[in-house]
């Protein structure tokens, strides 16, 4: 275990900040990366020097003060990387994830369209990279992302369309919950196909429930749920670990 992951084992999320970051740390390493999920934080790296120096301008008195966790010793690169526990969590239960009706009604003619787990990563990862803004997907971040899929710490859902790539969703999994990074479409709806499937996989597993991490209408519709940041952190604490999703290849006309 590094330095760094000892920190976040030491660090308090109970009474952090609810809509402001909970702790900066420049540490993007896989160990460190994952000993946050542990604790119930998030990555977001700086896209650009000016970001980071606007991290530090805003929220340097909220560090000073303790509010917001920052390692001993750290330097301004800290700013570099603010990580978020947002208080409540919206979460989506692995038997909560819908479709909607109109969607599964016109998956049900699409067999071309099949779904797989941990085929794709790496592409999948990119894929979410490409076009955001702001671009927290740095290489860092990539590099240790692949490392912890490398470790069956993170997985991918890949949806294909007679083999090609359409779309897919990847995020770090801690105990029964999978912490759902990001996800993309290439083709309307994919996306979406996607989360649910990676929700059945996962629940075949013994998973819990997918953390969608940011609360929006997008991610409502797809059944996510507010949850305390306490009962969430319990969650990751205390329950029962669940395993990788299955990674056969799968018809999407099945899903529900």
């Amino acid at each position: 275990m590094t330095g760094t992951a000892r920190w976040w084992a030491s660090v308090d999320l109970g009474r952090a900040p609810a809509d402001t970051p909970v702790a900066f740390c420049a540490d993007l390493g896989p160990d460190s990366l994952l000993a946050a999920y542990r604790a119930g934080a998030f990555p977001m790296p700086a896209q650009d020097e000016y970001s980071l120096w606007m991290n530090e301008a805003r929220y340097e008195e909220e560090v000073a003060e303790g509010a917001i966790a920052l390692p001993a010793g750290a330097g301004e690169e800290a700013y570099g990387v603010a990580w978020w526990s947002p208080d409540p969590r919206p979460v989506v239960p692995v038997g909560g994830a819908r479709l909607g009706s109109r969607l599964s009604r016109r998956l049900r003619n699409r067999d071309d369209w099949t779904t797989t787990a941990d085929k794709a990563f790496g592409e999948v990862v990119d894929r979410c990279a490409e076009g955001r803004s702001p671009a927290w997907l740095t290489p860092e971040l990539r590099t240790a992302l692949r490392t912890l899929h490398a470790h069956g710490r993170a997985h991918s859902i890949e949806v294909w369309d007679d083999g090609e790539l359409v779309g897919g969703a990847f995020g770090v999994r801690v105990g029964p919950v999978l912490s759902l990074d990001s996800m993309v479409g290439l083709r309307p709806d994919a996306a979406r196909v996607a989360v649910v499937d990676l929700a059945q996989r996962f629940g075949e597993s013994g998973g819990v429930l997918l953390d969608v991490q940011w609360d929006s209408p997008h991610v409502r519709s797809l059944g996510a749920v507010p949850m305390p940041r306490s009962e969430y952190r319990a969650l990751l604490d205390e329950g029962t670990p669940a395993g990788p999703p299955p990674g056969e290849e799968r018809p999407v006309s099945r899903l529900g």
